[in-house]
């Protein structure tokens, strides 16, 4: 990649920098590196398409890593979720590797640190070492351990290896200055006591690495010429070098930690904590909740991965967090369906439609196109019978001037049928409508090339035939968090602003060639909205999530 192909962000500027200064292209490396702790969000999206866009972009490879140093709270689940979300985003790993991987060398370095003077293990309580590291405008003081000998520290810390001790008991901690600056230079914690089965190592260790300790020497154990980091981990940049420091040999790639800034999303939460609350507390039904912002829920709700990777090339890379709106994402994924997704129809808010001069028992098999974006277009045969199912939004009775569907003594054209005329309606006891009757336009039939055909008529509306119908259940998804920054006021709990209305199920009725249709297939329902078929569906019963309507109308709501 050169400057004169494209304009470039500032992290492709750092690696043509780095290029043009001496290092070899064949050294690029770079890594995308999840805790294995929750599933991954729309912001790791944003991560995996940098770090395997760069890949792409510099041929170079791009490791998986699994940061799995804390038992506690990750498991298997995690990991082969997270696999499947960066395949499915259509990305390929060169190497899957696992901070657990490096856990005998990881100890031997810490050894090697004691050995040097440069760590202690420190008995004392987490508070009492909370007081004693100082806040960021007054020093800290040393912990009354911080001066063991070289041989006590290395026999502790054998025997905290070795099980001996209780959690909470001692820690491995870096010799570095108890009065710097950068707190986390404040003597940082390198290991902890825990007696937890690792989803890897099962019970083979007793301590665990931190992450700050952990983090930066895989990346030097995998050659990775650059981490990329969001940028709360700037003030970890000073430690991750000190680290390094201490066993970089220079005929080996240095890696270089920079930071970009989160690009947040409006209406959404994601941190891993607040997410796993939700699952928790029943606010959802799961990690791949259509509503959620991990990218399993948004596959499931039929938002595609083009379409989340276009939306993260667009919202680009930053150094300054901001907040990104949701219609910015929607866009990007009307943008995706419109060219891939089928034109059905469904009608959702039924009403029956009676055609009282359509021949008794008649039925016949109109053309349709599939989606007037393909190149080379497509059609089916939908068909159609004297009952029909109208959206009830499609009739009143009585209209205002610019109301362009069905009215009585108005014309209105059946999509791909036939145009229709309101005669009457049928009311029940208490005068609702149950019933409308029309007559139609033998000669009108779509595509027929008669003058009736041609006629032009001021509404098209859809319609199913009722006696071909097929019955579906339907989620219709909103907003999950009514305010658009729903963690943006930590005074008020995000969940206060959670949507009652996120999710409404209803029954709606489809075409018969949606009867096959399989797991996240995807459509358009014509003049409704794009939606796909959820994994709860199916032989015997259709299930529709709505992944996104036609127009941004949230928009409209939120200025009223």
């Amino acid at each position: 990649m050169s400057a004169e192909e494209k304009s470039l962000n500032f992290i492709e500027q750092i690696i043509e920098d780095d290029l043009k200064n001496g290092l070899s292209s064949d050294k690029l490396r770079f890594r995308f590196p999840p805790e294995p702790n929750g599933y991954l969000h729309i912001g790791h999206a944003s991560a995996i398409c940098l770090n395997f866009g760069l890949g792409i972009d510099y041929k170079a490879p791009v490791n998986l890593r699994f940061d799995d140093t804390n038992p506690s709270k990750e498991e298997q689940e995690f990991v082969d979720a997270i696999k499947k979300d960066v395949e499915w985003l259509g990305f390929n790993w060169d190497k899957e590797c696992y901070a657990s991987d490096y856990f005998q060398q990881l100890y031997d370095w810490a050894v090697e640190l004691i050995k040097n003077d440069k760590a202690y293990v420190d008995s004392q309580s987490s508070e009492d070492m909370a007081i004693q590291k100082g806040t960021p405008t007054s020093p800290g003081t040393d912990s009354p351990f911080r001066t063991r000998s070289i041989e006590e520290n290395l026999d502790l810390f054998t025997r905290m290896k070795n099980g001996e001790f209780e959690k909470g008991t001692h820690v491995l901690r870096a010799k570095i200055s108890m009065k710097a600056n950068n707190m986390l230079m404040r003597d940082p914690i390198i290991y902890r006591i825990m007696h937890a089965h690792h989803h890897r190592t099962g019970n083979d260790w007793c301590i665990y690495p931190m992450y700050d300790w952990a983090h930066g020497e895989s990346d030097y154990l995998e050659q990775i010429s650059h981490s990329f980091c969001t940028l709360e981990f700037l003030p970890h940049r000073e430690l991750y070098d000190w680290f390094l420091n201490q066993i970089y040999d220079e005929t080996k790639v240095r890696p270089k930690q920079r930071e970009f800034a989160r690009r947040n999303l409006s209406h959404t939460v994601v941190s891993k904590r607040k997410l796993l609350q939700l699952v928790e507390e029943k606010h959802v039904t799961a990690w791949d909740d259509p509503r959620m912002s991990t990218i399993s829920g948004m596959r499931r709700r039929g938002i595609t991965a083009t379409a989340i990777r276009n939306f993260a090339n667009t919202i680009g890379i930053a150094k300054r967090t901001n907040l990104i709106d949701v219609s910015l994402l929607d866009f990007c994924i009307r943008e995706d369906l419109n060219k891939i997704a089928p034109r059905v129809m469904a009608v959702l808010n039924p009403i029956k439609l009676v055609i009282t001069n359509y021949p008794e028992g008649k039925e016949e098999w109109l053309t349709a196109e599939n989606n007037p974006e393909e190149e080379v277009m497509t059609f089916r045969e939908v068909p159609f019978s004297k009952e029909l199912y109208i959206e009830r939004e499609d009739f009143q009775e009585e209209a205002h001037k610019k109301f362009f569907r069905l009215t009585l003594g108005t014309e209105v054209r059946l999509k791909n049928a036939y145009i229709i005329k309101g005669e009457s309606v049928v009311k029940d006891a208490e005068g609702n409508i149950t019933e409308i009757h029309c007559t139609y336009d033998v000669d009108s039939k779509s595509g027929s090339g008669t003058e009736a055909s041609n006629r032009k008529v001021k509404g098209v509306i859809h319609w199913v035939s009722i006696p071909h119908a097929v019955e579906a259940e339907v989620r219709l998804y909103d907003r999950l968090f009514t305010h658009e920054n729903p963690d943006g006021n930590k005074e008020v709990d995000f969940k206060e602003y959670i949507n009652p209305e996120s999710l409404k199920v209803i029954t709606g009725y489809v075409e018969p060639s949606l009867q096959t249709a399989k797991e996240l297939d995807h459509f358009q329902f014509q003049r409704l909205g794009y939606f796909c078929v959820d994994k709860d569906a199916s032989a015997e019963k259709l299930v529709f999530n709505k992944t996104v309507g036609l127009r941004d109308t949230w928009a409209k709501v939120s200025e009223q």
